[in-house]
């Protein structure tokens, strides 16, 4: 297939690639029979959405998408313990995972008890003494002072720690969505539809969309009982915050969860969600990338290098002055994360290039590297090398690490497979992202079989990434109005990449630098439209140096469009990701 306007390697080194002769013809009859502008067309058509499907696809609803939750097995068993445990006003502790999905899954229980009138005792394990899921001694101690555990975002593969919470006498439930062994806990319930048994129908969801669905069958289960239960849709936004925040693919019912759940959200009447916003500074209505890349990582900075619960708590509270104060700390927290972060990153990013990156895997690891990191820094890597990527941290003769797959590589299996076979002490996860325990005299042995596994699916055939491009548009044609129409085909995300428009042929009207590394531009392509750029980080790459001393040169420009709210004006924006220069 030729590339994108003859594009083989732009200023950042990647291929551009445009819709393919049939998905064009797609989109133009779209036009014709829908008469829905053409840009918006071309997104459908990549979603698969034919043209009879196009008004319920850009109105999504939640009642007709949202499944039926009993079609996951042992639903009906965990509704009806969680009701029972509510109704007998029995001791409940909630184990959840210490990541934004965790948090997101324990605050939706938390706050539905609390607006029941019962509380519930929240339970997070720290990230380095205790690692990941249940543990034995965390698990007897809360089964000694309470009846009922339920374990979020984790706990499918935790039969151990499960089995002595059942044996001091408390029931378990398991509400998750990593993937599952050949055996589940014995336990009252697992709820989980990456199961093995499971038909992977639902397996996009997060363990936040999962316990929402608990709590939908929990509604349904009073209902009978003629008891009322809290408003469902109002904690949505949490749903949302855990969907995105966990990369879980924007398709299906997610899309309608993230959909109603930013809605939600922009009422600001969760005060934990609204003192993370004042924080980072949003100041205008949420989206999923900020949901992804600025309300996210702050949650997660407490299960990274802070209070493991600091992020859970802060989405449960009710009290406006405590969410200020919890948000704030976060908030601290996660700029040290980012220093911390930045450091490992450039050491293992050093390792990585001097084993080689050309493999099925690339790999490092290091001594005292914080386990909170390693797996931001593996997506780094990640993204930069198009392979799947792991980063560990030693602590003496025991590593921790993480690890990041790309498209069509399924590193939670692999990572399981090595489990199974000795040479991990422990590992899991999904196709994207798995962790790992490793002994420091099994990593070489161990990291050669994973690339090994990694290479008999493709991972050592992937090039370059490749810059998927939507289609072309004039600077005139980039209005407010169009972009508005084309977010009706969102929320973009995991699964949903946003629409990435080429304008060709363009000529620099204006560049200057901005920051450390930022690019600010205006171009036009010489028949009146003019639009203004903004590409970060340009300075990192041949970007930002080209355009800036451009002399005269005009460049094709790829990006994301977007609307820039300033001094009460609204105008179109391009968030410029590439460019070549038009020859």
């Amino acid at each position: 297939m030729t590339a994108f306007l003859n594009v083989e390697s732009s200023l950042t080194g990647r291929r551009w690639v445009g819709p393919s002769a049939g998905e064009d013809r797609l989109a133009e009859a779209m036009e014709q029979s829908t008469r829905l502008p053409l840009p918006l067309c071309r997104i459908l058509v990549k979603r698969g959405v034919e043209p009879h499907e196009a008004e319920n696809f850009l109105a999504p609803s939640l009642r007709e998408l949202l499944p039926d939750p009993l079609v996951l097995k042992d639903m009906e068993a965990a509704a009806g313990r969680f009701l029972t445990a509510l109704k007998k006003r029995e001791k409940i502790a909630v184990f959840a995972d210490y990541d934004v999905d965790g948090g997101t899954s324990a605050a939706q229980l938390l706050i539905w008890l609390r607006q029941m009138g019962h509380q519930a005792t929240l339970y997070i394990p720290d990230r380095i003494d205790e690692g990941y899921g249940p543990n034995i001694p965390a698990m007897e101690g809360l089964a000694r002072e309470h009846s009922l555990i339920v374990c979020v975002d984790c706990g499918t593969l935790s039969h151990e720690p499960i089995a002595a919470a059942v044996a001091k006498g408390a029931d378990v439930v398991v509400l998750d969505h990593h993937l599952g062994g050949e055996t589940n806990p014995e336990c009252t319930a697992v709820v989980n539809p990456n199961r093995q048994d499971e038909d992977g129908a639902l397996g996009h969801l997060c363990a936040a969309g999962v316990v929402f669905l608990m709590l939908v069958e929990v509604n349904r289960q009073m209902r009978t009982e003629d008891m009322k239960g809290p408003d469902l849709m109002a904690l949505l936004d949490l749903v949302a915050l855990g969907t995105v925040a966990d990369v879980a693919p924007l398709i299906g019912v997610n899309r309608a969860l993230v959909r109603q759940g930013l809605k939600v959200m922009a009422r600001r009447e969760r005060p934990g969600i609204v003192a993370l916003a004042d924080v980072a500074k949003m100041d205008t209505a949420p989206t999923s990338y900020h949901l992804g890349f600025l309300l996210g990582p702050r949650v997660n900075a407490g299960g990274r290098i802070g209070a493991a619960d600091l992020g859970a708590r802060l989405l449960a509270t009710d009290n406006a002055q405590e969410a200020q104060g919890m948000a704030a700390r976060l908030d601290d927290l996660n700029r040290e994360r980012r220093e911390i972060e930045n450091q490992v990153r450039e050491a293992a990013m050093a390792q990585a290039e001097e084993r080689g990156t050309e493999g099925a895997l690339v790999w490092a690891a290091g001594e005292g590297w914080h386990p909170g990191v390693v797996g931001i820094v593996a997506s780094r890597i990640k993204e930069a090398k198009n392979r799947p990527a792991i980063v560990i941290g030693f602590d003496g003769d025991l590593g921790k690490g993480s690890g990041r797959s790309i498209s069509g590589v399924d590193l939670g299996a692999a990572i399981q497979l090595l489990t199974a076979e000795g040479l991990l002490l422990k590992g899991g996860g999904h196709k994207m992202a798995a962790g790992l325990s490793v002994e420091r005299s099994k990593l070489e042995p161990a990291m050669a079989r994973l690339s090994e596994l990694l290479a008999r699916q493709g991972a050592d055939q992937a090039g370059p990434a490749d810059l998927s491009l939507t289609g072309l548009l004039m600077p005139g044609a980039a209005t407010v109005d169009l972009i508005r129409l084309l977010e009706g085909a969102g929320p973009f995300g995991a699964g949903a990449a946003a629409p990435r428009f080429a304008f060709a042929d363009q000529a620099i009207l204006h560049a200057r630098r901005v920051g450390e590394s930022h690019l600010k531009i205006s171009f036009g392509d010489g028949l009146g439209g003019r639009i203004d750029a903004i590409a970060f980080g340009a300075y990192d790459t041949e970007l930002g140096p080209r355009l800036e001393n451009h002399k005269g040169a005009r460049f094709h420009l790829a990006g994301r469009l977007e609307i820039n709210s300033w001094g009460g004006r609204q105008s179109a924006q391009l968030r410029l990701e590439d460019a070549a220069e038009a020859i």
